[in-house]
């Protein structure tokens, strides 16, 4: 079984910053993309930020949003700056891992952290 643990959410105002990070842990040969989502209240769940063969972010999030990732802990970073109202929302890690060399790759994802951004 592969586990996302999450961390790093929290209540900020705006134009503060937030770093966000996810750890996966279990038996994982590799991961390839592992990223981020969020989903806000009444709203679908959109990709922020995935690394992997590319790196791909949200188009309105560019420039202000980092992804990063440490590859021996199976671990990726966000870094959030310039926080606005409007990020506020659950943040999802999303990992697609082959937990050894031919599996098949497999869909996981974390729990869930909550950002909230005051005006």
């Amino acid at each position: 079984q592969v586990q996302l643990v999450e961390s790093g959410g929290g209540l900020v105002q705006a134009g503060g910053s937030l770093r966000l990070s996810c750890a996966a842990s279990g038996t994982i040969f590799s991961i390839n993309p592992m990223g981020w989502y969020r989903q806000a209240p009444g709203k679908q769940r959109e990709l922020v930020a995935s690394t992997g063969d590319t790196t791909d972010y949200a188009d309105s999030l560019k420039g202000r949003f980092a992804i990063s990732r440490d590859n021996a802990k199976h671990t990726v970073y966000l870094q959030m700056n310039s926080l606005q109202p409007e990020d506020t929302a659950v943040y999802y890690c999303h990992a697609v891992v082959r937990r050894w060399i031919g599996a098949a790759p497999r869909t996981y994802w974390g729990q869930g952290t909550q950002v909230t951004v005051s005006s």
